[in-house]
């Protein structure tokens, strides 16, 4: 995702801008010189700006990542069922494979987790291959998306990408971006698809959010530009009610802004969610902008949000670099925003 960041809390417009200046990491990495640099998420001024148990913290261990913090998430009675640990130990297992660019050995292992997970937990679930042409050439990227019926044809739309930032010169392994929003998914989807309520909920995965050289209207967004085009032929995108999209929501020091061009009636119900949920100090009332996934469904018109932690001097300084590692994820962090979105579905269903 990019942004265009005008005040993630009251001077981030300034930061972003001298953030978008990152000095280049030296890649200490094992796997350096096999990923080439792109854009993911930027401000607008320039050209842009997406349970595996113990033995996955291992792997993501043993494989320098770095150890996070799963033990200060808090209780899931405390989060309406939502577990933090679980969430926290979905991203140890990404970032286990590595980095997981689209068209990559470690993405398709990141696909067959998610199913793997998926199916465990009863969720119907469809795969929509495709072929992606871009500017490295013709990439086969994959769309997962769950289904869970309703009582009538309204669908409430979350979503997510799982791949991560394609580099030549470092192993960017993405446990922010794209696995913290990745593991909280696989966790609303293990509670949601126990479900079965008045509208719909799907949930999407989406393949190929980040540009694989630089971040434009045809080299980004390639698995929602997808899905919004395979909906609008199928007239499914007139069903879809709301579409609420997570994108780097579990850093340690977290704080969302509303972004911008999202619809304003759904930031506005969110952020009242979450503040009956106590947790008014995340999700704070600046603003910032962003491109994202959510982009291809508002040209749809698709009311769509986006909740991105894209604070860059703050909360977020590793965003694109080596140090996206799994010890800047917190499980509290994770167990806060898969609680507001669960609980913001909730208040959806009521509408």
């Amino acid at each position: 995702m990019d942004s265009n960041a005008s005040g993630v809390r009251s001077d981030f417009g300034l930061c972003a801008r001298a953030a978008w200046k990152l000095s280049a990491h030296v890649a200490l990495f094992l796997c350096a010189g096999l990923f080439s640099l792109t854009g993911c998420k930027a401000n607008s001024d320039e050209a842009h700006g997406a349970a595996a148990g113990n033995p996955a913290v291992s792997a993501a261990r043993s494989s320098g990542a770095g150890q996070g913090s799963a033990d200060d998430a808090p209780a899931p009675e405390r989060t309406g069922g939502f577990d933090g640990k679980l969430a926290f130990e979905h991203v140890a297992k990404q970032v286990g494979f590595g980095p997981r660019p689209s068209g990559s050995q470690a993405i398709a292992q990141t696909q067959d987790y998610i199913l793997t997970q998926l199916k465990s937990d009863g969720c119907p679930t469809e795969v929509d291959a495709f072929n992606a042409d871009t500017p490295i050439g013709r990439l086969l990227m994959k769309n997962i998306l769950v289904k869970i019926p309703g009582d009538d044809s309204s669908i409430i739309l979350l979503g997510t990408h799982y791949d991560t930032l394609l580099r030549k010169d470092i192993a960017f392994v993405g446990a922010d971006d794209s696995g913290s929003s990745t593991a909280v998914m696989l966790e609303l989807a293990r509670l949601l698809c126990a479900k079965h309520e008045k509208h719909a909920v799907w949930i999407a995965f989406f393949d190929g959010e980040e540009a694989m050289q630089a971040w434009s209207n045809t080299d980004s967004r390639y698995g929602s530009r997808q899905m919004a085009a395979r909906f609008a032929a199928s007239g499914d995108i007139s069903k879809i009610k709301a579409f609420l999209l997570a994108d780097m929501v579990g850093s340690r020091s977290l704080h969302f802004a509303r972004e911008e061009s999202s619809t304003k009636s759904l930031v506005d119900l969110m952020w009242a969610t979450a503040a009956k949920l106590g947790y008014s100090d995340t999700f704070v009332n600046t603003s910032s902008g962003a491109q994202d996934d959510h982009d291809s469904f508002l040209k749809r018109k698709v009311p769509s949000m986006d909740v991105i932690d894209f604070d860059r001097e703050q909360d977020v300084p590793f965003w694109h670099t080596a140090d996206d590692t799994l010890d800047k994820i917190s499980a509290r962090s994770l167990a806060i925003s898969g609680h507001v979105f669960l609980e913001t579905v909730n208040e959806l269903q009521k509408k």
